[in-house]
């Protein structure tokens, strides 16, 4: 019984993997197609009769996605700081101090991470258009919509599994509360806040409405606007949509897989509560 259990265990996570997978590697052979086997008799075979760099080629040269990739890394990076010091703040007098309606603002806080974007777009560009903040990095402060609310929830799991005694010890020995916070809470955080910086950098690189709304120039596009571009008046340009999702894929990729032990620890060891 127990054997036939584990293949039939193993038999759904194979057909769940191939489901997942075949998407991305559907994408990859696509980026090595030319257009005329893109569509056409040929669309489905799986290996290109003339597989052709052109794509990639034509992406790199001459479609932006270069200055994008360098506007999104600057964007995703600067987010990822400012998120981290505000929702660290924010989650440690959550998590150590007690005041009415402690829950109730946990609440809100994520109330505001279910706001469709399109309810805040309109505002926000009203707002940035009368600073003159438009086509610019600032898109890093409302990127906070959609990362500050998840990154405080993850932080005030860790903060409320670290033993109060710890801080005490700290204060006694004359330390103040920044620098407790900083010395002694924050290291002890640190999966926490390393799963955090993670999933935010993720969250920014692959924000598409915000920045499609406020930075209209293409110099100031980040990489999924500047892929939705790849089109002329008449077609979709596949083959180099393919091709410029592999190039842009690639970095998130290897954060994932070089840190995905820490971010699997880090979502675990705020779970429970000692």
């Amino acid at each position: 019984m127990k054997k036939t259990e584990n293949t039939v265990f193993y038999v759904v996570t194979v057909l769940f993997l191939i489901i997942i997978l075949f998407p991305f590697f559907w994408i990859l052979i696509t980026s090595f197609k030319p257009s005329s086997e893109i569509f056409g008799a040929g669309a489905f075979r799986v290996f290109s009769d003339h597989p052709s760099m052109q794509n990639y080629g034509a992406v790199l040269t001459g479609k932006n996605i270069l200055s994008s990739i360098k506007n999104s890394l600057i964007v995703s990076s600067v987010t990822t700081l400012y998120v981290i010091v505000v929702a660290t703040l924010a989650a440690y007098a959550i998590s150590r101090f007690h005041f009415r309606f402690k829950n109730l603002l946990l609440g809100l806080i994520l109330v505001i991470s279910m706001f469709p974007q399109m309810i805040i777009v309109g505002p926000i560009f009203n707002l940035y258009t009368s600073l003159h903040l438009t086509n610019s990095y600032f898109i890093v402060l409302p990127y906070s919509t959609i990362t500050i609310p998840m990154a405080v929830w993850i932080m005030v799991a860790h903060f409320g599994k670290i033993p109060i005694s710890i801080e005490e010890s700290a204060k006694i020995d004359g330390a103040s509360a920044m620098r407790t916070l900083w010395s002694v809470v924050f290291p002890l955080a640190a999966p926490g806040v390393f799963t955090t910086a993670i999933i935010t950098f993720i969250a920014a690189w692959n924000e598409y409405l915000l920045t499609a709304t406020l930075n209209t120039e293409i110099n100031m596009q980040t990489v999924p606007v500047a892929i939705s571009f790849l089109r002329t008046q008449f077609q979709i340009l596949w083959g180099e949509v393919a091709a410029a999702t592999v190039i842009v894929t690639v970095p998130t990729m290897i954060i994932v897989l070089i840190f995905q032990k820490k971010i699997v620890s880090g979502l675990v060891s705020g779970a429970v509560k000692e």
